[in-house]
């Protein structure tokens, strides 16, 4: 407070505008700054917008926060997330696991991993090194290429067989 007195009997107080210590508005703060952060970060026009709407309202409370016009009790709500009836079901079939555990430790699947090739054993090294790949199957770029793909892998494939049962005889 500064006082100015004029005269014997004048006084006149200044009060400095209130304003709330450096801890209550940190939080607005900082979601000030994680939204000016996303903005900086390559988004669509639409986001944009609403990235620049989440920032002028909060720098308005973080401004209101600063000259003391908040409530001293005012905080940062986080939303909670709610659920449609529909992704609920949704949800639960994701959390189920895949296997049930007591048949993984009884299947002994819970120490190693077990992939299969087309063949075993030496047939399938020269599976491998007879299988060539199309250049376009090795990222197709659509269903009808992939299906191709799988046609011409499988022409391949029954090729070998009747190659390899040749040469076996």
């Amino acid at each position: 407070m500064k006082y100015l007195c004029l005269g014997v009997l004048l006084c006149m107080v200044w009060v400095k505008p209130v304003s709330a210590g450096k801890k209550q508005c940190q939080p607005y703060l900082d979601k000030l700054r994680n939204i000016q952060a996303q903005q900086r970060v390559g988004h669509s026009n639409k986001k944009a917008h609403s990235l620049a709407k989440r920032e002028q309202k909060a720098r308005d409370k973080w401004w209101q926060c600063q000259q003391g016009k908040l409530p001293k009790k005012a905080s940062i709500k986080k939303k909670k997330k709610t659920r449609s009836k529909g992704s609920s079901l949704a949800n639960k079939k994701m959390q189920t696991p895949i296997f049930d555990q007591a048949y993984a430790q009884s299947a002994s699947l819970t120490n190693h991993v077990v992939i299969r090739g087309e063949f075993s054993g030496q047939k399938q090294q020269d599976w491998l090194d007879y299988f060539q790949p199309l250049e376009q199957c090795l990222k197709p770029s659509s269903t009808q290429i992939f299906a191709f793909c799988l046609e011409d892998r499988r022409k391949q494939r029954q090729q070998f067989v009747q190659n390899y049962q040749k040469r076996e005889d």
